[in-house]
């Protein structure tokens, strides 16, 4: 039976003196009085099946708070249940029984099943907190964007193609290790193909990279051709056993979608390659196992490999809200958007708002004016006028300033909370990972 919070605390809950302590008491008082959310991560952990049957297990409350101390202190699911067992502040603020010692599968099954509006509404009651305490009044507010990398190796196309090869091909002698065996043919070519993109890696003249590219290709191809023979046979596979039928199904389905993406490879590689053709960023693969993952290319700075993500903060250096947006856009189409977030947050919009320079058009200082923002500021004009922006030249220099402090946050959210690479995977994993760091 799962519960959503323990209804009666131990005598023996004490929380230490340090100064960690003295926050994690001050993160408890503000999660009790967000009490609402614990039916969402109820009904999470529940995930369609009855509540009045099977064990306890942890409490919404704990796997929240878990949650919570996991981002918190930018720990792993093995250091978390360490310190869970090991640490009387963690146990008291996490509010676990004498007895109890989640282990880390526990613990990643658990947090993991929280959703990514699961978090979003956490932070939303946090932010009617802070209002209600006066903490933040979102009258003045800053915006800025940058980039978080998705857990993926730097793409190449010789990589990408190893990549296909190596796992489509472990994928087929699992499926030749089930009783009885099913009947496709392959044969193993990763030893070649990891020699040729090695060649490829370390070649210096073009006709040697060139060359290797093309046993490359023909490998893959072999494997393509391997794989469409091994998929109707896996999918119609029955076995000995239900275990054996279900993983020979599952394999079908991965060699399905492994061979879509290869297949992309091989066609970008040839013109890439051989053609010498520019292949447009949207038409890219840059992943097997990160699909969702876009390109990000920022003037004067190195490409980057993930989602674009933009933030508003307060004056209380609070995230007020973010957006995690699909593909590259331009800062400048979702200052709008960030705008009417915050009034939908916040039942108004801001008196006072400082954005980068790459937000600046004359579209959306004219939004902004229109909608009662009497300070639209961006820290680059781009011909805009300062007076047109704000007030005077004082107010101007002021929010100017003031909008850099928004780096600073991010810089915190990166080093402190792990937002530089998320670690997460598949595209709701990586919201799930934004969200909960923006929270804890």
């Amino acid at each position: 039976m799962r519960r959503k919070i323990n209804r009666q605390m131990s005598i023996f809950e004490l929380m230490h003196t340090s100064a960690i302590a003295k926050e994690l008491r001050r993160i408890s008082q503000t999660l009790d009085h967000t009490p609402d959310i614990l039916d969402a991560v109820h009904r999470d952990l529940l995930q369609g099946r009855r509540e009045d049957t099977g064990r306890c297990g942890l409490t919404a409350d704990q796997v929240l708070r878990c949650a919570v101390l996991k981002q918190y202190r930018e720990l792993t699911y093995e250091e978390l249940a360490f310190y869970l067992e090991d640490s009387v502040a963690f146990r008291s603020f996490a509010r676990l029984e004498m007895g109890v010692y989640p282990r880390k599968s526990i613990l990643q099954d658990s947090i993991k099943s929280l959703t990514e509006s699961t978090w979003e509404a956490l932070h939303h009651l946090i932010l009617g907190y802070a209002a209600g305490t006066r903490i933040e009044t979102g009258k003045k507010v800053r915006i800025d964007s940058t980039a978080i990398e998705t857990n993926i190796h730097h793409p190449t196309d010789s990589s990408l193609l190893w990549d296909g090869i190596r796992i489509m091909t472990r994928w087929m002698v699992e499926g030749h290790q089930l009783r009885p065996r099913p009947d496709y043919p392959f044969s193993d070519h990763r030893r070649v193909a990891k020699k040729r993109a090695l060649t490829i890696l370390n070649a210096r003249k073009q006709e040697t990279r060139v060359a290797a590219y093309r046993d490359l290709v023909e490998v893959a191809r072999k494997v393509c051709g391997y794989a469409r023979e091994a998929i109707p046979v896996l999918g119609a596979y029955q076995g000995d056993s239900f275990q054996d039928g279900c993983t020979a199904h599952l394999l079908a389905q991965q060699l399905e979608r492994a061979l879509r993406i290869l297949e992309k490879v091989i066609d970008q590689t040839k013109r890439r390659v051989f053609r010498d053709e520019k292949v447009p960023a949207s038409e890219k693969i840059i992943s097997f196992f990160e699909s969702h993952s876009d390109i990000i290319v920022k003037s004067r700075r190195e490409t980057e490999y993930g989602h674009k993500v933009f933030f508003t903060g307060g004056a209380s250096n609070l995230i007020l809200d973010c957006v995690i947006a699909r593909g590259n856009p331009a800062d400048s189409d979702q200052y709008i958007d960030m705008l009417e977030r915050h009034q939908q947050r916040f039942g108004t919009m801001p008196r006072q708002a400082s954005a980068d320079g790459g937000f600046a058009s004359k579209d959306n200082l004219s939004f902004a004016k229109e909608h009662q923002v009497k300070d639209a500021v961006f820290s680059k004009r781009r011909g805009l006028g300062v007076l047109d922006m704000a007030k005077s030249h004082w107010v101007y220099k002021r929010l100017k300033h003031f909008r850099a402090g928004i780096e600073a946050n991010i810089s915190a959210l990166k080093r402190r909370f792990g937002l530089t690479r998320c670690t997460w995977s598949g595209w709701r994993g990586f919201r799930r990972y934004v969200w909960s760091n923006v929270v804890s």
